[in-house]
């Protein structure tokens, strides 16, 4: 069996900040990368939902961790294990703002970080399944701007990583 990280971008929703204020800011999508491996975004970008509302991305990816083909990736995750105190143990989503069609000039801008740690995944030894994780301000890490409902399956992967790390 090929070893894997599922992730799901369910849902995104807004609480009253700069962003739900910010005219400019108009259709969002969001990426979710590991480490420096590998970045996937929403394929769609979806218009701002407003007061309350949210708005639903329903995109999955998968992440293999296989010895043949995915090292790397695996590498990471064993130093996620091995390592207590390596910061970056977390998927990071990033909630982006998709500039207008008609605004091409302006570039896409990070609006918001959330993350999810491995690390955590494994010590509780628990997937987290359709949760609500805070979205930061990506100009003010202490406020939270939003909730992004998100799945992470690494269990089964981490719990693989961590054997072979007892045999090495």
């Amino acid at each position: 069996e090929v070893e894997k990280i599922r992730i799901k971008i369910t849902s995104l929703g807004l609480t009253e900040s700069r962003i739900t204020s910010d005219e400019t800011i108009q259709q969002l999508f969001v990426e979710c990368r590991l480490n420096n491996f590998l970045a996937e975004e929403t394929p769609l970008s979806l218009p701002k939902p407003t007061g309350g509302q949210r708005i639903h991305y329903n995109y999955s990816t998968v992440i293999n961790v296989d010895k043949e083909d995915n090292r790397a990736e695996r590498e990471y995750l064993k130093s996620i294990l091995l390592k207590p105190d390596l910061p970056a143990d977390s998927l990071k989503f990033t909630v982006v703002s998709d500039p207008p069609e008609d605004e091409q000039d302006l570039e896409c801008e990070d609006i918001g970080f959330a993350y999810v740690s491995l690390k955590e995944i494994f010590q509780k030894q628990r997937d987290i399944i359709e949760q609500d994780i805070d979205v930061f301000d990506s100009q003010d890490a202490s406020a939270v701007i939003g909730k992004l409902t998100v799945t992470v399956e690494a269990l089964h992967a981490l719990r693989s990583v961590h054997e072979e790390c007892k045999k090495d």
